[in-house]
This record gives structure tokens, C-alpha cells and sequence, in this order.
């Protein structure tokens, strides 16, 4: 039987109860987990999970609370957030390691530091390097999987090594989906730490011109169809801007939802369900999900991917 006095036993992390998980997520949105925890590091994570399996009790990992949208909810079971513990970033001979909970901005910069190319097209996108390798997060016509060797995930009972070839990589996926990711390896080209900067500022200009950065949001929330742009299709619907309750299609940026305060995950579903029903009725195309719907019905599921 689960036990929060066992688990004080074998985990030297943080344990909070019925914990509100919205100041853990990018759009600030999202009801109490039962149990939230934040391991020590990639040690305690393993053997915190063993014993959730072992108990059969549910989880789920948190990283940066980006990409994902987490119901009023809440979350049923456990959630263990990998900021905290998981979050170093070093050299280890010519490879990057950063370990899952690593902000991709400290990724970044750090291989900028250590005049190393490859990466700076991820500068300002608000996750962690776990969630962003499971997700292959890119942008700028890059993609993280680009100058990644190996991911380090634990699977089954084991700690194992997954070569990139073996990764599963596409467009906003990979074979990671049903992986805890502790660390990913990278090998990358040399630059001119100058120049490398010089292109993150543009990069980062670019996405506070472009994108809702002042406002709570959780990036793309649908991806791109093939040949065009999802951002595209809801401003010829004529969406930009739409309002539910304090939920709104961003005037920015079409395909970012934005929290105006204290909105509802219940009223970015409503918004959510508005754009595919338009856009399938003006174009035909059925925009699909780029973020994660957490703690939902699976009547939720379904009806937004109908």
C-alpha cells in the first residue's frame, strides 16, 4: 500500500501534498497534484519511480511545465518535477551532457560559453532538455535531435543508453514517450562564440517581436500542418485575439494561447475546440495538438482530437 512514511524512507527530495501545480506550468494554469515531488537527483528519480510501479501508483514527470496543459483539475496520483534535481550541464571530452531538468536557455548558454554551435536556434524557448528531447522541440529550421548522440533513460528496471539512431526522432516526437529521460549527450561544431551570441540576441529579439512572452502561454499549441502554418490558418479564421473568460488566442501570435489571469484550463479547452471546429470547416485540415493535455477526461481527449 502506498505510504507517504515509506517513501520518507527512500527519497531524500522535496514531498508536498495536494500541491497547485499552476505555478509549476508556463501558462500558470492547473489544479493540486495529490502528491508532487522533487527528487535530489537522477538516483533518487529511479528509485522513487521503482517504488511507484511497485506500488502500482500513477506519475508523470514536470519539467519546465511548458508544452502541456494541466486541467483544473489536477493530477491524480504523483507528479515529479526534474527542475531541481536534475540540472547540471557538462563537458565529459568533446560530448555536451545535460541532465533532463536543464532549461534550455543554461543549455544554451553554455555551449555558447564554450564556443560550441548547434543549439542557439533553442534560445528562449521556455522548456527543460528532457521534455524538449521527448518532444524534439526546434525551431528556425533546427531541431534538438540535430547534434545528439545519445539519451541516457531509465526503462523497464534499467538505466540504459539509446544511440540517436535508435531514438525514433520526427517532426515534435520520438521514441521517448513512454521513458523517464534522465540526460542527453550532444556532439557539436565548433564557432565563434561572438557570432554565437550575436545570433541568440537575434534569435531572442525575433521571439519577443513575434510571440506573447509577456503573458503566460505554453508555446505552439498546435502544430504545423504540412506546407503551411497552423498560426496561419487561425488568423484566416479570423480567431486572433478571441476571448473565453481570461483565456485568449493571442493578438501576437495566432497559435499561442494566452492566460490575461486567473484563466481556466476548462476555457483554453473551450478556445482549443473553437479553432479546429473553424479551421477543419475553412480548410478541410484538422490542426493536432502540439501541447499535452494533463489531468483531462478522456471525453476532453477525445473531443479535441476528433
Amino acid at each position: 500500500m502506498f505510504s507517504v512514511a515509506d517513501i520518507k524512507q527512500l527519497f531524500r527530495g522535496y514531498i508536498g501534498i495536494n500541491e497547485p501545480l499552476a505555478k509549476y506550468t508556463s501558462m500558470r494554469v492547473g489544479g493540486p497534484a495529490d502528491y508532487y515531488l522533487e527528487p535530489a537527483d537522477k538516483f533518487d528519480l529511479v528509485e522513487i519511480i521503482k517504488y511507484f510501479r511497485k506500488q502500482n501508483f500513477s506519475y508523470m514527470m514536470l519539467g519546465r511545465g511548458s508544452n502541456l496543459l494541466i486541467s483544473d483539475e489536477g493530477v491524480r496520483g504523483a507528479v515529479i518535477n526534474l527542475e531541481a534535481g536534475l540540472s547540471n550541464v557538462t563537458m565529459e571530452g568533446d560530448l555536451v551532457v545535460a541532465e533532463s531538468g536543464v532549461h534550455l536557455t543554461k543549455f544554451v548558454d553554455f555551449c555558447i560559453h564554450n564556443g560550441l554551435a548547434g543549439v542557439e536556434m533553442l534560445a528562449g524557448i521556455p522548456g527543460s532538455v528532457g521534455g524538449a528531447v521527448i518532444m524534439n522541440a526546434g525551431a528556425h529550421g533546427g531541431e534538438i535531435s540535430d547534434h545528439l548522440v545519445e539519451v541516457e533513460v531509465f526503462r523497464g528496471n534499467d538505466i540504459i543508453k539509446v544511440k540517436k539512431e535508435q531514438a525514433g526522432f520526427a517532426y515534435r516526437t520520438s521514441g521517448f514517450m513512454g521513458d523517464v529521460v534522465l540526460s542527453a549527450s550532444f556532439r557539436l561544431p565548433t564557432g565563434n562564440k561572438e557570432e554565437l551570441l550575436n545570433r541568440r540576441r537575434e534569435l531572442i529579439l525575433k521571439r519577443n517581436i513575434s510571440q506573447p512572452l509577456n503573458l503566460p502561454n505554453s508555446g505552439s499549441m498546435f502544430k504545423n500542418p504540412p506546407g503551411t502554418f497552423a498560426a496561419k490558418l487561425i488568423e484566416q479564421a479570423g480567431l486572433k485575439g478571441k476571448r473565453v473568460g481570461n483565456a485568449q488566442i493571442s493578438e501576437k501570435h495566432a497559435n499561442f494561447m494566452v492566460n490575461l489571469g486567473d484563466a481556466k484550463a476548462s476555457d483554453i479547452i473551450t478556445l482549443i475546440n473553437l479553432v479546429r471546429r473553424t479551421v477543419h470547416q475553412n480548410t478541410g485540415m484538422l490542426l493536432e495538438l502540439e501541447v499535452k493535455l494533463i489531468g483531462f477526461s478522456d471525453k476532453v481527449k477525445r473531443e479535441v482530437a476528433a
